[in-house]
């Protein structure tokens, strides 16, 4: 039907604007934070595009369900505007006729969001937080800046070295505090260079001094060395932590589901169902005045969808602390909205009136 290539063909352009908008706004917004914990020492400021990417990667299903809710409601308040819809229902369609056009644009976004929830959601959290393990779990040499006090692998030693050569090999003006076995050490040495044996690295210290004492204050020792050398190697493997719900594949989720694995697959399950519940909201509350602002219903879809979007988040964190279950806060929150879109379609579709008739007679009659 031509009327339905040229819904589509509008949806489309309109769609396509809106996601640019928000993803350029979402990835400022990404590197932003991202940088500040690449400052902080968080993220491997090498990797700050790609845990950027991962990032944006991960909240695209949301942001596409957006952009189309957005699209649709702007493609169709215009139509009211320029009074097509009128052309529309004189042609003896209702209101409810517009959800074929609408569902045979909106099915492969829908599917790709279903996809990106339940796969692509997961995939970019493992990722990023892998390439924070990864960086966290570095070496103890790795960690040293010239000009910074870095903390070493296992939290016991921090490291600051005021200069260090092309090959990071040595270094002057080195500082090292240690404390471990109830023992604080502080060692100072005016050069230090990286030596190599066996399997371990040791940095080998020279002119300095090394203070030792007891953290109950019992005992102090202080010693000047000539050459001192101290074993800086590789980071020990520590067992990985428990790799959050939201990292977790669907399917794991499903095997053996804890409280808050419930309330991340509750997320990730109401997601997908609100994405299509949006569709038939934007069908419903497209209708505007010619005569009002332009910009009324933009503004009453963005917060449509930011207090849909807050329950999501709200159920997750009751179904974690087990206060609702999972099937009855999705069939309360989805079912519900799906219940109040439709009756609100099925009320602009055969024109109903929610005032009684006899209020509307007796104001007739004053």
């Amino acid at each position: 039907m031509l009327f339905h290539s040229s819904v589509r063909k509008e949806l489309a352009r309109s769609f396509g604007a809106t996601l640019v908008v928000l993803i350029t706004i979402v990835m400022t917004m990404t590197l932003i934070r991202t940088l500040s914990q690449a400052s902080r020492g968080s993220v491997n400021p090498q990797e700050v595009l790609m845990v950027m990417g991962y990032t944006v990667l991960g909240y695209l299903a949301p942001l596409l369900t957006l952009s189309l809710f957005v699209a649709m409601v702007g493609v169709l308040s215009r139509m009211y505007r320029d009074s097509e819809m009128v052309i529309w229902f004189s042609a003896g369609r209702g209101l409810s006729s517009l959800l074929r056009p609408l569902f045979s644009f909106a099915w492969p976004v829908l599917l790709v969001v279903v996809a990106l929830a339940l796969v692509g959601w997961p995939w970019a959290n493992e990722q990023t937080l892998e390439l924070r393990r990864r960086y966290g779990s570095r070496g103890d040499l790795e960690r040293v800046a010239p000009g910074q006090f870095q903390e070493s692998a296992g939290g016991t030693r921090v490291f600051f070295l005021d200069k260090d050569s092309p090959d990071n090999r040595s270094g002057r003006n080195i500082f090292i505090a240690t404390q471990e076995r109830e023992r604080e050490t502080v060692t100072s040495a005016r050069t230090g260079q990286v030596v190599t044996q066996g399997d371990g690295q040791f940095l080998l210290l020279g002119d300095g001094q090394r203070m030792e004492r007891a953290l109950d204050g019992s005992e102090l020792k202080l010693s000047v060395f000539a050459e001192l050398g101290t074993r800086v190697g590789e980071a020990r493997d520590t067992a990985r932590d428990e790799m959050p719900p939201k990292a977790r594949r669907t399917w794991d989720l499903l095997d053996d589901p804890g409280p808050r694995d419930r309330g991340e697959l509750a997320w990730r399950l109401g997601l997908s169902i609100a994405a299509f519940n949006f569709v038939i909201i934007a069908a419903t509350v497209s209708s505007v005045n010619p005569r009002a602002g332009r910009s009324g219903h933009l503004l009453f879809a963005l917060c449509a969808f930011i207090v849909y979007y807050n329950l999501l988040n709200l159920g997750q964190s009751w179904i974690g602390s087990e206060r609702v279950g999972m099937g009855a806060f999705l069939l309360a929150l989805h079912g519900g909205v799906f219940a109040l879109a439709s009756f609100w379609l099925a009320k602009q579709h055969n024109g109903w009136s929610l005032v009684p008739r006899i209020f509307r007679r007796r104001k007739s009659a004053t």
